[in-house]
């Protein structure tokens, strides 16, 4: 069965033709090269709308990033949060990092056939970047779910700019399923915690969240 792309723009009614054909064009890429390398699970190819580039979007329900915003998305895998990220906030710049190799080169693929300009990527380690590009800083840091919160904070808190330009001050946003409470034990205070379900009406998103967690010298 095909992949409905309708889900997308029901929920995000204002992409414009550019953004749609990108959008659209995703389920053939993925097809492709998940045949090739496992990008997602094989089971997901027909909701890849749905529990890919709608989850990833799930980021854009709480924060519309201002043009010049700078972006890293660690562990992005086969390009999620940040691709679908990129094709709706064309004016920002982001980085894609990830350990495995064969993926950021598929990565690499699936940008340059969406012609996206606004997009790098690069196989690189979370805890080494610090250290192999120092200095280089963030806005935001965002993931799906590729370690514990805490642990996750060690590798990419330093990478975080001081000077917030957003609505939101700098931070991480971080895309997590399940009980967190425990995880989000030493954050008290510091985290705002949103449910997809609150934007998504679909069974899927019922567990699904989205952590906000400002970075240390935020304002």
């Amino acid at each position: 069965m095909p992949a409905d792309f309708s889900i997308v723009s029901r929920y995000f009614p204002e992409l414009s033709p550019l953004q749609e054909s990108r959008f659209k064009a995703l389920e053939e890429l993925y097809t492709y090269w998940n045949a090739r390398i496992n990008l997602i699970s094989r089971k997901d190819e027909s909701s890849l709308y749905e529990r890919h580039v709608l989850h990833s979007l799930g980021i854009a329900k709480v924060i519309r990033f201002k043009p010049g915003t700078r972006i890293l998305d660690v562990g992005t895998g086969g390009g999620f949060p940040g691709i679908p990220l990129a094709i709706l906030f064309p004016e920002t710049a982001f980085l894609l990092i990830d350990s495995i190799g064969k993926k950021i080169n598929v990565v690499k693929e699936v940008v340059a056939s969406l012609k996206l300009t606004n997009v790098k990527a690069e196989q690189i380690r979370a805890e080494q970047y610090h250290t192999e590009q120092p200095g280089d800083k963030f806005d935001f840091v965002v993931s799906r779910a590729v370690a514990d919160m805490s642990e996750f904070e060690n590798w990419v808190g330093s990478l975080l700019k001081r000077k917030n330009e957003n609505e939101l001050s700098n931070g991480i946003l971080y895309l997590k399923g399940g009980d967190l409470t425990q995880e989000l034990n030493p954050f008290e205070g510091r985290y705002r915690l949103y449910s997809l379900s609150d934007f998504f009406k679909e069974e899927f998103f019922e567990t699904k969240k989205l952590v906000y967690l400002p970075a240390v010298d935020g304002k």
